[in-house]
């Protein structure tokens, strides 16, 4: 492919994607593996090349683009280089017009600006944009971080969890031998700091009311070490279905699944009400604590989604609450930085439900924020996450 050709296909992809952030289609990833599986002349330079220039464009954009040209010249607008490809060559881009508009160039969609203000200051906010690391959890069930270390030259310790490991971006981790024998799971380090807050003791009963593909779950059952019950429940048969596999990997057999039937939870979940130890929310949320691995999320967010969230994530702390036994404890988290599924939503939670209180103390790593603490890319080098633990009377 020509220089020209890849920012063509740069566009084309553009446009894909955000088609498919309005209408709730495949992820940018996705849509980028399908275009080239069905363009196998294009080799791995230009595979690389034409990505760089669509995440270029989708990081520069806090706002959804009306179309993918509009977004590519918003990098032509800051870049000669890129500018200098829309030459009208065969199978180049048309040469940008006078007064062609441009994508703006943002970091939060507009109608976010005011709600994240709220919690990051503007530097923190450009951080939500950054280059993520790799991070991973050494299973301690089979091996240790030093020994887990020692077979990945790249890899630091975290600065808060114990078990962490951090490698560059980039790392093709799935074809180590530390992943393939089970000795390690991928996961941020924000959400490894989750785990440590229901403090499990031997013969609890703990349930991970949204495990999805059970990175927590796993976690969780490393520290319990077989003792106790731990639960893993979720509503999405597909996600809670990749459990089994990545739990056999890591050793582990002492988990339960159960497939929740959404907005009628509690007839699956009925035998447990007022006999858990531990109730773990990891909540279905906006993301905004992950742009910077999936910054095209931006684009999918809207108002109406936002609302929808916030009121699923109000009726699950409703559903925990019941389950939790007196003496026991709910740990609600999101990978959110806003307050209105954090700080807000947990407080509005404990004006309903006095018999909780809230804990303060959680972990070293973050600053409190309301009822719980708040994790950022830029303070702790995390994703951003808000975490709290409600202790019941």
């Amino acid at each position: 492919m020509t220089p020209g050709a890849r920012a063509q296909a740069a566009i084309e992809l553009l446009d894909e994607i955000i088609v498919a952030a309005r209408d709730g289609g495949a992820a940018a990833d996705t849509l980028i593996a399908r275009y080239f599986k069905a363009r196998r002349y294009a080799g791995s330079k230009d595979r690389r090349a034409v990505r760089e220039l669509v995440y270029r464009a989708i990081r520069r954009s806090g706002d959804r683009p009306k179309h993918g040209r509009a977004a590519l010249i918003g990098v032509a607008r800051d870049d000669a280089d890129v500018a200098a490809l829309f030459d009208g060559s065969p199978h180049a881009p048309a040469p940008i017009q006078n007064g062609e508009k441009a994508a703006s160039a943002s970091v939060l969609p507009g109608w976010l600006l005011a709600k994240i203000t709220e919690s990051l200051d503007v530097s923190e906010q450009a951080a939500l944009l950054g280059r993520a690391p790799l991070d991973v959890r050494v299973n301690k069930r089979k091996s240790d971080r030093d020994s887990v270390a020692a077979l990945l030259p790249d890899a630091v310790p975290t600065r808060h969890a114990p078990n962490g490991l951090r490698l560059p971006e980039g790392t093709a981790i799935e074809a180590t031998e530390a992943f393939t024998q089970g000795l390690i799971e991928i996961q941020d380090e924000g959400s490894q700091l989750i785990v440590p807050c229901p403090r499990h003791r031997p013969g609890m009963i703990i349930v991970d009311l949204c495990a999805g593909a059970g990175g927590k779950t796993l976690a969780l059952a490393d520290e319990m070490d077989g003792s106790g019950q731990l639960i893993a429940t979720d509503t999405d048969r597909g996600r809670l279905s990749r459990l089994a596999p990545r739990a056999a990997r890591a050793g582990i057999e002492s988990i339960e699944t159960r497939l929740l039937d959404p907005e009628k939870e509690m007839r699956t979940l009925d035998d447990l009400k007022g006999l858990c130890d531990i109730v773990l929310i990891d909540a279905p949320c906006s993301g905004t604590g992950t742009w910077r691995r999936n910054p095209e999320a931006r684009w999918r967010l809207s108002k109406e989604r936002l609302n929808r969230l916030t009121g699923l994530q109000s009726r699950l702390l409703d559903i925990a609450a019941s389950l939790v036994k007196p003496g026991g404890a709910l740990v609600y988290a999101v990978c959110s930085i806003l307050d209105d599924e954090g700080a807000g939503q947990v407080t509005e939670f404990l004006a309903r439900n006095p018999k909780f209180k809230p804990e303060k103390d959680l972990f070293t790593a973050g600053r409190y924020r309301g009822p719980g603490k708040l994790l950022s890319p830029m303070a702790d080098g995390t994703d951003g996450f808000f975490v709290a633990r409600l202790n019941a009377a």
